[in-house]
């Protein structure tokens, strides 16, 4: 990666004021306690005094002492005055007057509050150690490992070092974990496998793109043929063999990163690449987009029987509601038939006399056949509507067969009994 990533802007804000400090912050940075004011009582003149608070709260605050150690916001020095009772704050130009006297009181607190410096052998290796497990675990930008280990020296006392030198020093440890993950990375695959992730960047005859660009395309239609196009290439992903391969040592999230870039970067440049690096990208990439292409297969199969399902519920809707006019005259015809049943005037031996005088047998009978035709159940799923479509189905499931391979919880197992019924009869 380049050694200069900060902006210029990242760059004029480290180790400098940005603005005026928070409340909170000037209370937390700012703010002299008895043994702090004892140290400052130490010096006689008021310009003396606020020039050694102000650099007192400074190094606290910025975690380095500045070269115009008077260059701090307003809100700071009115702070700094009112605890000191210094009643004029206009005074603190003078404390420039003698360049020596400064830099004696920041070698001052340096001592008393035990600040260090950056260059000390063990601050260097500590941070060193602190930063490369950071980079090594995780897929931190460079700009936020900046910041973070800015935040660590000030945090614990080390003085910041000039802004280039920390940038140098993020980027060649970032390098230097990326490089271990290459390394780890190209150890993995025998030489089969490695021949197979190269094959992915290059162009075959009379094709205009390669296979890595093929693969990194995801289905976008929702159809049976759409299904069958993403379990293909579920295997096409799966032939390159790498399934077995353990990455467990390996940190997860830096996969996934380098998993990203190569599904992201032209093919082209990953061609050009340095061969540990391109291999390890490559590999990273297919052990990556095999659970992804898995997962694209699986939500583009909800989505066609869940299209399937609803397909069926509507013509059966509409089927009843072209058959609802058979299905009201066979209910009236048999509610009148009941009212006679209800008649409370009619004996009981003359029911079904008068019954079928009013209403003949054969009618209602043709109305009984009828309702029981066309009444539809509360928990109706319209399996004869499903059943019709079956055929669109077997455009994709011998594919799902030798595809995708479902497992379960024990709630799940009679709905695997079943797949596994339906896939039996496929081969035989």
């Amino acid at each position: 990666m380049p050694v200069a990533f900060l902006t210029d802007e990242q760059a004029q804000r480290y180790g400098r004021y940005t603005g005026e400090p928070t409340a909170d912050q000037l209370a937390r940075f700012f703010y002299l306690d008895d043994a702090d004011r004892a140290l400052v009582g130490r010096r006689r003149e008021d310009h003396v005094r606020l020039g050694f608070a102000l650099q007192l709260g400074t190094v606290r605050f910025l975690g380095t002492f500045l070269t115009d150690p008077t260059a701090v916001p307003l809100g700071v020095v009115t702070y700094m005055s009112r605890q000191l009772h210094i009643g004029d704050p206009s005074c603190l130009p003078r404390y420039l007057a003698r360049r020596v006297t400064h830099h004696e009181h920041a070698q001052a607190i340096q001592r008393r509050y035990g600040y260090r410096d950056f260059h000390a052998p063990h601050e260097v290796f500590r941070l060193v150690r602190w930063l490369y497990t950071r980079a090594w675990l995780s897929a931190e930008r460079p700009s936020l490992l900046f910041d973070l280990a800015t935040a660590r020296l000030v945090e614990h006392k080390v003085l910041l070092p000039g802004v280039t030198v920390l940038e140098r020093l993020v980027a060649s440890i970032r390098d230097r974990a990326a490089t271990r993950l290459w390394e780890r990375l190209v150890q993995l695959p025998n030489a089969d496998q490695q021949a197979r992730l190269e094959a992915l960047v290059q162009v075959p005859e009379g094709a205009r793109s390669s296979p890595l660009d093929r693969l990194r395309r995801a289905p976008t239609r929702v159809s049976g043929p759409a299904l069958v196009a993403a379990c293909h290439r579920l295997d096409e992903i799966r032939a390159i063999g790498i399934s077995d391969l353990a990455f467990d040592h390996l940190p997860p999230n830096r996969l996934r990163d380098l998993a990203r870039y190569g599904a992201a970067a032209r093919a082209q440049a990953i061609a050009r690449m340095a061969p540990d690096r391109r291999l390890a990208t490559l590999l990273a990439f297919a052990h990556a987009f095999e659970v992804m292409a898995m997962d694209d297969a699986l939500d583009v199969l909800d989505l066609v029987i869940t299209d399937i399902i609803n397909t069926a519920q509507n013509e059966g809707e509409k089927e009843r509601l072209r058959t609802l006019r058979d299905l009201d005259t066979a209910a009236l015809q048999l509610w009148e038939a009941i009212q006679l049943l209800l008649d409370e005037q009619i004996a009981d031996a003359a029911v079904r006399s008068q019954t079928f005088a009013q209403i003949p047998r054969q009618r209602l009978v043709e109305a009984g056949t009828q309702v029981e035709t066309l009444a539809r159940p509360p928990d109706d799923r319209y399996y004869p509507e499903l059943v019709e479509r079956y055929q669109r189905v077997r455009r994709f499931l011998p594919t799902l067969f030798t595809t995708v391979a479902f497992d379960g919880t024990q709630a799940g197992q009679p709905l695997l009994a079943a797949w596994r019924f339906l896939a039996d009869l496929e081969h035989r």
